[in-house]
């Protein structure tokens, strides 16, 4: 078992007693809403997570407001002359076709937030009901589904996620597919390790004893109290997917020129690396500072929720 399964599985076992469900407990999508916020409000109390948090903020507001903070179109051509170094009228400098660097970097703070958003939604969500379905379950479909699941966790992400790109074809939304596709094995070993758990506690006797169906004891019972460590993981895994759809297109499998995406943009620059060293410089900025923010954010949230951090 790697380091990152083993700090998710101590977080999602950690958090997991911090969250006892009644048999009649609120929908999934309340909690889910509550415990982001109950994450996000125990994150405030360490250091290293106001700042992650602070930096995810920033990126959300660069995003939303890309049109008015970049002076030019992502992909205006001749906005000045090709290969200019940053100066006061081009603070990042501009390409080889002379887009001004700055105005693509920013644009390119919207795909970020997508890559994150859709990959991570679907290894997410995917993996959740792999995991719920198998530890409530039990029986032959426990063991198909999770020897599925060793079979798919046994070849690495990147492989997954390159052999998925293959096969759908070069693109940024396929890129953001494969990425949320190779990351499902995780979730889904993580939501099959805390629905263990909770399927044990009194709650869900009390409501099996009761009468509950099946997908009242599902839906409104173990899911509703896995899913504040499964938060804290997905937070943990959203630097990884930009990473990885990051890596895709630098290899040419993801975003596509002109797209102002970041990966791309690096390996766009690597032909002029001696010559204009900043088209690679401030994207690979942009990368590290959206992945330490999100390491961050998600460190603090171990840390809040792990009661042996204390």
């Amino acid at each position: 078992m790697n380091k990152r399964m083993k700090t998710a599985l101590a977080v999602a076992s950690a958090a997991g007693q911090h969250s006892h469900s009644i048999p009649d407990t609120p929908g999934p999508l309340s909690v889910f809403f509550r415990s982001l916020y109950a994450v996000l409000s125990a994150a405030t109390a360490n250091r290293g997570a106001k700042v992650g948090l602070f930096l995810v903020l920033a990126l959300i507001f660069v995003a939303i407001f890309a049109p008015w903070i970049a002076p030019y179109p992502a992909d205006q051509m001749g906005a000045g002359m090709a290969l200019l170094p940053p100066n006061a009228d081009y603070w990042f400098g501009t390409d080889e076709f002379g887009r001004d660097m700055f105005s693509r970097v920013v644009y390119g703070a919207q795909l970020t937030i997508q890559v994150g958003l859709i990959a991570v939604g679907i290894s997410l969500t995917i993996g959740t009901l792999t995991g719920l379905v198998a530890g409530y379950a039990g029986g032959w479909t426990e063991r198909v589904l999770m020897r599925l699941v060793d079979v798919v966790f046994s070849f690495t992400e990147t492989l997954i996620a390159l052999a998925a790109v293959a096969v759908l074809g070069p693109s940024l939304t396929n890129a953001m597919i494969a990425v949320g596709i190779a990351a499902i094995p995780f979730y889904a070993r993580v939501a099959y390790s805390v629905t263990l758990v909770e399927r044990n506690r009194a709650y869900f006797d009390a409501a099996y004893v009761a009468g509950a169906g099946h997908l009242r004891l599902i839906f409104r019972h173990l899911l509703p109290n896995i899913i504040p460590p499964l938060i804290v993981v997905a937070t943990l895994g959203v630097s990884s997917a930009v990473l990885a759809a990051a890596g895709l297109s630098f290899l040419g499998l993801g975003a596509q020129p002109p797209s102002p995406e970041w990966g791309a943009m690096l390996s766009a620059g690597r032909d002029y690396f001696n010559q204009a060293p900043w088209i690679m410089i401030f994207p690979g900025v942009a990368i590290m500072v959206v992945v330490l923010a999100f390491n961050l954010l998600g460190d603090g949230v171990r840390e809040a929720l792990d009661p042996r951090q204390k």
